[in-house]
């Protein structure tokens, strides 16, 4: 007679199931800025490549720097059954990514507002900076609302230094954001115009 598989703990199975979230988004992101660079160095020698890239951005990285920094706070706090600090740290990090997505919003229109794609469509790398840059802002929202989830849930005293892969799996999340979107930066700078000064877009 086979013997019964036996079910992971619920916490154990949820681990691996973020893990494994977790790595397909790596294959996806590092596959999607290593198309980018050979894109990119296959347009090195057209004009429309030193288009400046809108400071803006520089500014949404402060946020979602803000947003890692105060989650792994939180993520400190929590295993240490200090539930203020770490709600008031959630709190921060929930609109800080809010704040990350207005400030990415405004980066974007000033884009399209500033490179004409009708007239050399093809030609350039702004095009795939802007495909890449909504991407990864997609994936933004799609963190903001389990962040905000774990917020209500730590208000309402559901986690504590036992409990707490929630908490934990939002930071992982927030973490793998901004290091991709750092990456995505860099590779935008080094292939592009550099930063345009100035707020108007």
């Amino acid at each position: 007679m086979p013997t019964p598989i036996q079910s992971l703990p619920v916490d154990r199975r949820a681990r691996q199931g973020g893990y494994l979230f977790l790595a397909s988004l790596v294959v996806f992101f590092l596959s999607s800025i290593l198309l980018y660079l050979l894109y990119a160095y296959a347009r090195r020698e057209e004009r429309e490549t030193l288009t400046p890239l809108p400071f803006s951005f520089l500014a949404s990285t402060l946020s979602i720097l803000v947003v890692s920094g105060m989650l792994h706070v939180a993520c400190r706090a929590v295993t240490r059954d200090r539930l203020r600090r770490a709600i008031q740290s959630l709190w921060i990090a929930l609109f800080a990514a809010l704040f990350f997505i207005a400030v990415q919003s405004y980066a974007l229109w000033s884009l399209l507002s500033n490179v004409d794609f009708s007239l050399a469509p093809n030609r350039g790398v702004m095009g795939m900076v802007l495909v890449l840059a909504i991407l990864h802002a997609l994936h933004v929202v799609g963190g903001i609302v389990p962040l905000g989830v774990v917020c209500v849930r730590a208000a309402r005293g559901k986690y504590d230094h036992e409990r707490n892969w929630g908490v934990h799996f939002a930071a992982q999340y927030w973490h793998f954001l901004d290091l991709v979107w750092l990456f995505m930066l860099a590779a935008f700078w080094l292939t592009s115009g550099g930063f345009r000064i100035g707020i108007s877009p």
